[in-house]
C-alpha cells in the first residue's frame, strides 16, 4: 500500500547571508564593506560621539581609552583634549580609518573591551559608543575596564537602545558587579534621524 507523498520541508529563511553582510559592515568590519560601514558610522554616530566626549570632561593631563572607536570620530575629539589617547578595536579596517583621521594624535592597537593591552590603573577615562552590544563577554569587559582605570577614573558608555541585548539598567548592574560606583543611566535623543541612545556613566571608587 503506497503512502501519500509528503512535501519537503520549507528551506530555512535566507538570513545567514544578510547577517554576514551586516557583521562585515558593522559588527566586525572588514574589506570594502567594512570601509562602507565606517563611512556610515562616521556620519550616523558623530553627534553621540561628541556628546560622550563632552560629558567626560577630559582634562589636558589625562589618558583616554576609546573602546571600539570605529572610524575614529570620538577618538579624534578626545585626542584633541587629552594628554594621551588610545583606541582599541578588533577590526584592522577601523584601525586604518582611525589612523587616517587621527594621525599621530592617538595610539592604536588591535583589542577589545576585555583585552585592552593597557597596564592596570593607567587610564583616567574610558569611552565606548555603540560597541557594548558587540562585547563577547560583558562581565570580562567591565572587569578589564575597571582594572585599567585609575581610582576616580570614569567610564562613559553609549549605545543604540534598541540594539542593546539587555536594558541600560542591567548594564548598570553589571558595571556595579565589576566594582564601579556612582552609576548614572539615562537616554538621549541625538539630532537628526539617529536612534535613541542609552547612556551610562560610572566611576571607579577612589
Amino acid at each position: 500500500m503506497s503512502t501519500p507523498h509528503q512535501p519537503a520541508p520549507p528551506p530555512p529563511p535566507e538570513t545567514s547571508g544578510f547577517a554576514r553582510v551586516l557583521d562585515r559592515t558593522f559588527g566586525h568590519p572588514s574589506g570594502a564593506l567594512g570601509r562602507l560601514g565606517g563611512w556610515v558610522m562616521a556620519r550616523g554616530n558623530a553627534a553621540t560621539e561628541h556628546r560622550v566626549v563632552d560629558l567626560a570632561k577630559i582634562e589636558p593631563d589625562e589618558t583616554v581609552l576609546v573602546v571600539g572607536p570605529g572610524p575614529g570620530v570620538g577618538l579624534e575629539a578626545a585626542a584633541r583634549l587629552a594628554g594621551r589617547a588610545v583606541g582599541v578595536d578588533p577590526s584592522a579596517e577601523m584601525l586604518a580609518l582611525c589612523h587616517e583621521r587621527c594621525g599621530d594624535r592617538a595610539e592604536l592597537r588591535e583589542g577589545s573591551a576585555a583585552h585592552t593591552g593597557e597596564p592596570g590603573e593607567s587610564v583616567d577615562v574610558v569611552l565606548s559608543v555603540n560597541n557594548v552590544m558587540l562585547w563577547e563577554d560583558r562581565a570580562a569587559g567591565f572587569a578589564e575596564l575597571f582594572r585599567v582605570l585609575r581610582p576616580g577614573g570614569r567610564l562613559l558608555l553609549s549605545a543604540h537602545e534598541k540594539w542593546l541585548p539587555v536594558s541600560r539598567h542591567v548594564l548598570a548592574d553589571e558595571a556595579a558587579a565589576a566594582g564601579f560606583g556612582d552609576l548614572q543611566t539615562w537616554t538621549w535623543e541625538p539630532p537628526g534621524f539617529a536612534a535613541l541612545a542609552a547612556q551610562l556613566r560610572a566611576v571607579k571608587p577612589a
